[in-house]
């Protein structure tokens, strides 16, 4: 793929001062940004036109110059539909006497979702089929499902704009009815009290889209009617409501990124008080479930850094009556943990590797299920019957797809329920090789990157090889199987996940050790681990390629910034980028809750340090890789104009004449495109910018 940078758009310069602290920095590409009304107002003013223009040339510049893979991202896409069964389905789960069914059609893009009642020979029952309801839109989101105790209604929620503003509606199962009730600006989350006309949700602040206020609804009622029932006053916690496995208890719950707090109400009785089960205390987090006359709680308490599961009774909640069921281990993280009557079963993580623990109450057994391959993902699947000895799980690896098994924990015997049919013909698990292997970062800790290539692909310096990461949030991302990197391995590359600091794959301090002022170790960890890949002649510096999306795309822009020279393509999606000036307005969604994260930049230590890492005040005059760059018109999470503006003042200063795309999805948000045709469409896409650097398809570029 050559270069034709010289045709590409030039943003117009209009410089901003930005002061801080007594720093002063000037943005030429702050006018790139438009407030929500300027997006979807019908008449556009001047600047919401310019903007737009400046994306659209963008667009149209990326479509010119790659036109000639056109052919081959359709034959990508066909190979990767190609190997999804597409009238496919879930395994079935009984609750409440139902079971609950979600397949798909033949050349359709959406779920359907159905019940059959008390057996599965019963007649299907559709309760929403999301191919109809998605006519018309662009984007299309259902979620927040949610069947009252009665079995007559549900809720729903929609998203038509993404940006994860929900619409909640009702509809009656019996009759099929939609009913008029509708409440906007919600999570999309919503439960039923015991009275099957009672419900909680939680709104959304309209400006930062923080989840703010916990509400209650009486079915057929206005929502002018409903009544505020709880008010997360504190900007830097986010609140939601859900409800106990037991059914017994409705619990809203507040969270930031080291503390949290919860109360409870009678699920039978929902015009009562919400009674708290702990005040928050900065630094102490914790989860609650329900089990007969005790809470179970998931907490850090006692510096229990790796977290512990303690419980306290349902009438003395308070953390001085806490004591121990599983205590904290130093080597151990406890992910989470699901109660039965006879079992409690654990999810715990050692040397980043899924363990699933089962011991009996009596304590008469306590024991791991056994897992051989030496890297994999697995997954306790929540299970809503109590009185069970069946756990269900996933199970999937680099090289093995996604298995769900029914586990008995009384006989121990395993079902295995359905396997992940993976169609074309050509696939063998044992032609691909998975392994993990460690690179020493410069401060001489020990990061794990989990490979997976071909068992014909010749490991040298002349393979290529995809490296992901991500890094923020204390978030894993799994060593899970993928029908769509196939396409990318059958074509001689390697793929790399590094598990670097900033997630929690080795624990929780490897989290702590990669956020606020520790920040840098996550960039530094990406770059030993490529280091380390090089030198051990993996790959090379010219066959060596790099991605990230959101806080990983954070992580593109870093790396880029830092070590340039070890790249030759780079993909950043939906990349978060302007961290700085990001991180000061408090009106943008997500900042406040992100000050435990990233710090607060208000603070001058924080802003400094920042600013030492924001890859758009780092961008400087210098030789890049060759680059593409995704966003989300619509984006909630990460704004448009932060790559935007990225990409343009990269244009501006870079000294190299490698490629670099901007490409905006103009009706979509963070997560891209809703369809499941259209997303393996943007997948095709990514994989074609790396294998057109490689030389890797037949067409040939035209100039524009």
């Amino acid at each position: 793929m050559k270069s034709t940078d010289a045709n590409a758009p030039i943003a117009e310069k209009q410089p901003t001062k930005l002061e801080k602290h007594g720093d002063v920095r000037i943005d030429n590409y702050f006018w790139m940004r438009l407030s929500d009304e300027q997006k979807v107002a019908p008449v556009k003013d001047a600047q919401t036109q310019k903007v737009i223009q400046y994306l659209e040339s963008e667009n149209t510049y990326y479509e010119t110059v790659t036109a000639y893979t056109k052919d081959f991202q359709e034959e990508l896409f066909q190979e990767m539909k190609g190997r999804i069964k597409e009238d496919d389905s879930s395994v079935p789960y009984k609750e409440n006497g139902y079971y609950y069914i979600t397949r798909y059609e033949t050349g359709k893009q959406y779920p359907i979702y159905s019940r059959k009642k008390g057996s599965l020979d019963a007649k299907e029952e559709i309760l929403f089929n999301v191919n109809e309801m998605a006519e018309g839109y662009e984007y299309f989101q259902l979620g927040g499902l949610s069947i009252s105790e009665d079995n007559k209604y549900a809720i729903f929620a929609t998203d038509t704009v993404s940006r994860r503003q929900y619409f909640l509606r009702i509809k009656n199962l019996e009759s099929g009815v939609i009913l008029k009730d509708i409440i906007d600006n919600t999570t999309g989350g919503a439960v039923w009290a015991n009275d099957n006309k009672t419900i909680f949700y939680t709104k959304k602040n309209p400006i930062t889209l923080r989840s703010e206020k916990i509400y209650k609804h009486i079915l057929g009622t206005s929502e002018s009617e409903d009544v505020e029932v709880y008010h997360e006053k504190d900007d830097t916690f986010n609140t939601y409501v859900t409800k106990s496995k037991s059914n017994q208890f409705i619990i809203i719950g507040s969270y930031s990124s080291v503390s949290s707090e919860s109360r409870f109400l009678d699920a039978n009785n929902p015009s009562g008080k919400f009674t708290v089960i702990q005040p928050r205390v900065r630094d102490l987090e914790y989860s609650v479930s329900h089990y007969k006359d005790h809470f179970y709680l998931l907490t850090n308490k006692d510096k229990a850094i790796n977290f512990k599961l303690m419980k306290t009774p349902i009438n003395a909640t308070s953390k001085e009556n806490w004591v121990d069921v599983i205590p904290h281990r130093k080597e151990t993280l406890l992910e989470d943990f699901s109660i039965f009557n006879d079992y409690l079963v654990l999810e715990e993580r050692t040397n980043g590797l899924n363990k699933i623990r089962i011991k009996r109450w009596d304590n008469t057994e306590d024991y791991y299920l056994p897992f051989d391959e030496e890297t994999y993902s697995v997954g306790v699947y929540d299970t809503p019957d109590f009185d069970t000895d069946i756990i269900r799980y996933s199970y999937n690896s680099f090289t093995t797809p996604s298995s769900v098994i029914d586990f008995n924990m009384k006989n121990k015997t395993k079902d295995v329920k359905k396997e992940q049919e993976v169609l074309g013909g050509k696939f063998k698990k044992e032609n691909y090789i998975s392994k993990r292997v460690w690179a020493t970062a410069r401060d001489g800790k020990k990061v794990p990157i989990s490979l997976v290539y071909h068992k014909n692909t010749v490991l040298n310096e002349n393979t290529p090889l995809l490296q992901y990461g991500y890094g923020s949030y204390g978030a894993i991302i799994p060593d899970g199987f993928s029908t769509t990197r196939l396409s990318l391995l059958d074509r001689g590359f390697v793929f790399a996940l590094a598990h670097i600091r900033g997630g929690e794959y080795l624990g929780r301090e490897w989290y702590e050790d990669g956020k606020m002022l520790q920040k840098m170790n996550t960039f530094t960890d990406f770059i030993d681990c490529s280091t380390y890949l090089i030198e051990n002649k993996y790959t090379s510096a010219k066959h060596l390629y790099a991605m990230g999306g959101s806080a990983g795309g954070l992580l593109m822009g870093a790396v880029v910034n830092m070590n340039p020279e070890l790249y030759n393509g780079v993909i950043a999606a939906v990349p978060f980028v302007d961290v700085v000036s990001t991180m000061l307005d408090d009106s943008i969604p997500l900042t406040t809750g992100e000050y435990d994260e990233w710090g607060n930049s208000n603070e001058k230590v924080y802003y400094d340090y920042m600013k030492s890492y924001s890859p758009y005040d780092q961008v400087s005059s210098k030789a890049y890789p060759n680059m593409l760059v995704t966003t989300g018109f619509h984006d909630s999470q990460v704004q448009y104009w932060e790559p935007a503006k990225w990409v343009a003042k990269l244009r501006e200063l870079k000294t190299d004449k490698n490629l670099l795309f901007l490409q905006t999805n103009m009706e979509a948000g963070h997560g891209g495109a809703s369809g499941r045709f259209e997303a393996l469409k943007e997948t095709a896409r990514e994989y074609t910018f790396f294998l057109a650097l490689e030389n890797k398809i037949t067409q040939k570029p035209v100039k524009p």
